[in-house]
């Protein structure tokens, strides 16, 4: 699989969201444009269906056959075959990609100490625009740019990102249930299932949240204890202790939190 992401201006003044940020990498049915070839005439730019791996001429080109062969499958996103050119083009959204590097993430610039004690309450749900990562069983799944932090007093933070941003096939509805929280309203769980290996209620999210949290809707969070590796900004996150809260534990949040033993009724 392939992590894009949609370019900063998406190629218009306004920007634009993608929903299609993960693809396949498929092999190319061929080495042209097979239209173009049966008419002897030069291709444009060539451009790779990542559903199913038709090689099409762009839109510099007289037959435009990437984008026909959009309209005719529905197949969202093709990228570019020139040598040196990463992008891809979501014809569904109408939007440039361009590829999330899969190197490791570089550490972010140091951020001031942060007390949880200072958190408010009911939570705060702020923006963030470090690079989150989290990874379960030699996948990585969920990664982005664009997640929402929840704090809340006596909590380490906890990251929700976007559903464009997680591989949602990998979820899972979990078999445990739904809770309650005061301030969000009913949290959905879901596994983890990574081929034959399952994470049982690695993640939560809030389908219909409470007003004043309707930002978090459908955004996932993820447990750090229960999948293998969580980073924010390339650094490693511990899990906050206990098995109910999922918050994230980073060099600038201090403590100390809730969660452990005998801090129940903080």
């Amino acid at each position: 699989m392939t992590k894009w992401v949609p370019r900063y201006d998406g190629g218009r003044p306004s920007g634009r969201h993608c929903s299609h940020t993960w693809t396949a990498e498929p092999a190319p049915l061929s080495k042209t444009c097979t239209a173009c070839a049966a008419r002897e005439r030069p291709p444009g730019d060539l451009l790779l269906c990542l559903t199913c791996g038709h090689v099409g001429c762009g839109d510099s080109s007289p037959g435009a056959h990437a984008a026909k062969h959009f309209d005719a499958s529905g197949h969202p996103v093709a990228r570019a075959l020139a040598r040196g050119r990463e992008w891809a083009w979501c014809y569904e959204d109408e939007v440039y990609l361009d590829p999330l590097s899969e190197q490791p993430a570089p550490r972010s610039a140091p951020r001031p100490p942060e007390s949880v004690w200072e958190y408010p309450r009911p939570p705060a749900v702020r923006q963030d625009d470090r690079l989150v990562r989290v990874e379960c069983a030699g996948q990585v799944v969920a990664e982005t740019r664009r997640s929402l932090r929840v704090l809340e007093t006596s909590h380490p933070p906890v990251f929700y990102i976007p559903p464009a941003d997680v591989r949602t096939e990998l979820l899972v509805p979990a078999l445990s249930g739904r809770t309650w929280c005061e301030w969000k309203g009913s949290a959905r769980y879901w596994d983890v299932a990574v081929g034959d290996e399952v994470r049982a209620d690695a993640a939560w999210s809030y389908p219909r949240p409470e007003p004043g949290f309707t930002a978090l809707k459908d955004h996932f969070a993820f447990y750090p204890s229960r999948v293998d590796r969580c980073t924010v900004g390339g650094e490693d996150v511990t899990a906050q202790e206990g098995d109910f809260y999922g918050g994230w534990i980073t060099s600038e949040v201090r403590g100390p939190f809730k969660g452990g033993p005998g801090t129940l009724l903080w």
